[in-house]
């Protein structure tokens, strides 16, 4: 098994939990105190848009220090098809089914955003991972849904993912659920989507009845690439959408309008008893706070604005283009990136009402000084990002959409994607650009490729919900 996982705590860290039987870790406060430093990374790789004719794959990237294959690309698992668009992926089960005996996190649901394929990999072993199953585009078309997403675990021995359109890639999306056990489709998660068209990501608290999803577009309007007009002809996301976890129904729509335009990263709370997170607004360039309000409806408030900037290459200012945040395990701390402007930014948010810059790095992008990094060209910029259990480090990579890389940094497109790194310091609140970590995905056995989602063997701050 992975050195990354949970040592088998028993002690409560503010809220009620006892003896953990199943994967993961009790509390968020102990996956942060408790678990070891990440050795080893799961990183998507995709080959859409390249000029390399192979597949899409999962890279295993060497963490640990002490190695002498650190930040090294030291393994690849082909997926079996071309032109899947890997894009997000997730565990068979996580934290929070900690107290349910049996089961293990030992498998990695890897979709295709423009096949539809799913792909189950047996990761018991990190090092040497194994394509198990294939769950087939005409598996899922016949629930009419397409372009999967986020994969969670949910409680009862489910997964359920996130999918953002119909069978054709129009609208409407919806949520895809699996069997935790031999990974079977059941169907539809949702019994009534109500009002909800666009799906992008989605964060889940059952201690407080609650989903929470977010919108990017139809799978029809996003793949060709972006068009100014589609937004201006409302073909792109303005909303959060508030469900009802028990139910599985749809209750209540935040629409932010010109506030909060393609909202995308859900990330609520980790302490279970809150009932409040972030959403980066994507082209606002905005986080937007949203909250239950004592009468059970939800509420919002922009709580950070990134101003746009000129350019002399572009004929309107540039958006900061807020395309991924994170959330520290003990709630004090949010990263996110701006992918155009070129910078990845900390805001101290302790009071989730009033974040406080305090630190940012620039790499990359449009306005940073910095563009290399080891005599490497900075190939795009920020944009996913993954932080360590312990809230000490933070990683990133610089790919966002295959089109969109092509539109906007079409070096990536030609030479493939980078993974870097910055050390945190939490009691300073401060970061630093770890100049000695890079993983050059254009130097990739078989050729470049797009780098995109992280995600550490034993769960991580984007992974893991706590009930």
């Amino acid at each position: 098994m992975s050195t990354d996982e949970p040592s088998q705590s028993t002690e409560e860290h503010g809220h009620e939990h006892h003896e953990v039987e199943g994967p993961g870790y009790p509390t968020p406060g102990a996956m942060r105190t408790e678990s070891e430093r990440e050795k080893t990374a799961f990183v998507i790789a995709l080959r859409v848009g390249m000029d390399v004719d192979g597949s899409d794959f999962i890279g295993v990237v060497d963490l640990d220090p002490e190695s002498d294959t650190y930040s090294e690309l030291v393994d690849t698992v082909e997926m079996p098809n071309k032109g899947d668009e890997l894009h997000h992926f997730g565990w068979n089960t996580c934290s929070s089914s900690c107290h349910t005996e049996g089961l293990v996190r030992d498998h990695l649901i890897v979709p295709g955003q423009r096949s539809s394929r799913i792909h189950i990999l047996d990761a018991e072993d990190p090092r040497n991972m194994e394509i198990e199953k294939v769950i087939e585009p005409e598996e899922v078309f016949e629930y009419d849904l397409s372009a999967p997403h986020t994969v969670h675990c949910v409680p009862g021995g489910k997964i359920v993912i996130s999918m953002l359109g119909d069978a054709d890639g129009g609208l409407p999306g919806g949520f895809l659920q699996l069997d935790q056990e031999d990974f079977s489709i059941d169907g539809h998660w949702e019994v009534d989507r109500g009002e909800m068209e666009m799906n992008y990501d989605y964060w889940y608290q059952p201690r407080h009845n609650v989903l929470i999803s977010s919108e990017w577009a139809a799978p029809e309007t996003y793949y060709p690439g972006f068009d100014l007009d589609d937004v201006e002809e409302g073909k792109y996301g303005d909303s959060i959408h508030i469900w009802d976890w028990d139910a599985k129904e749809h209750r209540q729509t935040l629409e932010f309008g010109e506030d909060g335009l393609i909202p995308l990263e859900v990330r609520m709370s980790h302490n279970p008893e809150e009932t409040q997170g972030f959403v980066g607004a994507a082209l606002s360039s905005n986080i937007i706070h949203f909250y239950e309000e004592s009468d059970g409806h939800w509420d919002w408030d922009v709580v950070i604005d990134v101003e746009d900037r000129e350019h002399p290459d572009w004929d309107m200012p540039v958006p900061g283009l807020v395309t991924d945040i994170v959330l520290s395990l003990d709630d004090q701390y949010l990263f996110f990136s701006n992918w155009l402007h070129g910078d990845m930014r900390m805001y101290d948010v302790s009071d989730f009402g009033n974040p406080r810059l305090v630190d940012r790095i620039w790499a990359g992008g449009n306005f940073a000084d910095r563009q290399e990094i080891q005599g490497t060209e900075i190939r795009g910029a920020p944009q996913m990002l993954q932080l360590s259990r312990d809230g000490k480090r933070v990683y990133w990579t610089t790919s966002l959409f295959s089109s969109w890389d092509n539109q906007f940094y079409p070096e990536i497109g030609e030479q493939g994607s980078l993974m870097m790194k910055a050390d945190v310091y939490p009691d300073e609140g401060r970061m630093e650009l770890d100049e000695d970590f890079l993983v050059d995905f254009g130097d990739a056995p078989g050729g470049p490729a797009r780098a995109h989602e992280i995600r550490w063997p034993g769960g991580d701050c984007t992974s893991d919900v706590w009930q």
